[in-house]
């Protein structure tokens, strides 16, 4: 079975002496349990694997529960140690402070319980590992497939890799669209509004939500101001309501709103989003054409291409520690601008013919970038830039 690349960091951590709670987050379907079952497998530890999935999210005791479950299983075998796995931990009301105080009493006894934590709901999790377990985590965020993984582990091309994007699960689907689009509708998006967002965080308008969701599918890669939007929706509350439901999209890794790069931080918080989707099959599954249909219409399959190639790089930027915008100045646009460490890099797309941009020598002459570079048949072919890690561009 494939192993994803971060297999080996987590397996190296596990086999240290007992030091910190191993925390796993990112979107639904990506991969975190069958992630953590190779781990289990591998290291072949005296271990224990629970799921907060239907439990109450009342019950912080049920935590206790199974902690001490798993003490006595510890001390009545002979293995010098235990692996305690926790999924969904977020459905659990307070169980930050419940981790904090059972890990620390372990830490006191020397009970050799190793702690793995999981769980879907990225904001609420960084919520409770800031606010009780400052100290005692490292944190490995889980994302969406990249074009090699997905080659390397189903035999994706590049092509299928842009219109079905990167579920595991779905993949075995790709030859039935008409099932696949069911799966990613109903499995997939539906259940990561309603799980991940709807029953974690108040949302008065929870249809609302969802129309931005497809809207953003519709118009992924393209900037919308929110006053746009709120003319093309019924029952459309305010700016801050629109913004604050794309907030909530984004850290349950569906839909971002990618900022305008500017020189100061109010100008970049104040401008229109550029929508951007995690993973193409979120507009693939809400198009009525098939994949065959939309080759065959160049311009629309241009912004499927830009659309991959900018979840290539929102996807990395949660691991690689780069900040993703776009810039446009009248009519002049780049598609994505990357900063590091005070380096900066411009990044055109173009699927058709064009060569030369306006926008990239109003860039260069006003913001002066490291690199300048081109997605196209006159740059780097889309096909190569999906195999590239972008960090490998700084």
């Amino acid at each position: 079975m494939y192993k994803r690349p971060i297999f080996n960091e987590l397996a190296a951590r596990l086999t240290e002496p007992r030091r910190f709670i191993q925390v796993l987050v990112g979107p639904r379907q990506t991969g975190k349990t069958t992630l953590i079952l190779q781990l289990l497998e591998h290291l072949k530890s005296n271990h224990r694997y629970e799921t907060a999935d239907a439990v109450p999210a009342t019950s912080s005791i049920w935590i206790e529960q199974i902690w001490e479950a798993a003490r006595l299983q510890a001390n009545n075998s002979p293995d010098e140690e235990m692996i305690l796995v926790i999924d969904e931990i977020q459905k659990i009301n307070n169980w930050s402070e419940t981790i904090k105080k059972l890990w620390d009493e372990d830490t006191r006894s020397q009970q050799n319980l190793k702690v793995i934590l999981a769980g879907s709901s990225r904001l609420l999790m960084q919520q409770g590992l800031t606010e009780s377990l400052a100290g005692r985590f490292e944190s490995s965020y889980i994302g969406h497939w990249s074009f090699n993984e997905m080659e390397k582990a189903f035999g994706f091309n590049s092509v299928q890799y842009v219109w079905f994007g990167g579920y595991p699960g779905a993949a075995p689907l790709i030859t039935d669209e008409k099932r696949w689009k069911e799966y990613i509708l109903n499995s997939i998006i539906e259940t990561s509004i309603s799980k991940d967002i709807l029953m974690l965080t108040r949302v008065d308008k929870p249809a609302l939500m969802k129309r931005l969701f497809e809207m953003g599918c519709t118009y992924s890669g393209q900037i919308l101001s929110f006053t746009k939007i709120l003319g093309q929706l019924q029952d459309a509350g305010n700016s801050t309501t629109l913004s604050h439901y794309l907030s909530l999209l984004n850290t349950a890794g569906l839909l971002a709103g990618i900022e305008k790069y500017a020189a100061d931080i109010i100008r970049k918080r104040a401008s229109s989003p550029k929508f951007q989707v995690y993973n193409n099959a979120f507009i693939s599954a809400l198009r009525p054409e098939n994949l065959t249909a939309m080759l065959q219409k160049p311009a629309q399959w241009g912004r499927f291409v830009e659309s991959a190639i900018g979840a290539h790089l929102i996807n990395e930027a949660q691991t690689a520690g780069f900040k993703i915008y776009y810039w446009r100045h009248r009519n002049d646009e780049i598609d994505f601008v990357l900063e590091k460490a005070g380096q900066i890099i411009a990044i055109e797309v173009k699927t058709g013919s064009e060569t030369l941009t306006t926008g990239m020598s109003a860039f260069k002459k006003q913001f002066n970038p490291n690199k300048l570079l081109l997605i196209g048949k006159s740059g780097i072919p889309w096909e190569e830039f999906l195999t590239i890690n972008p960090i490998n561009l700084f």
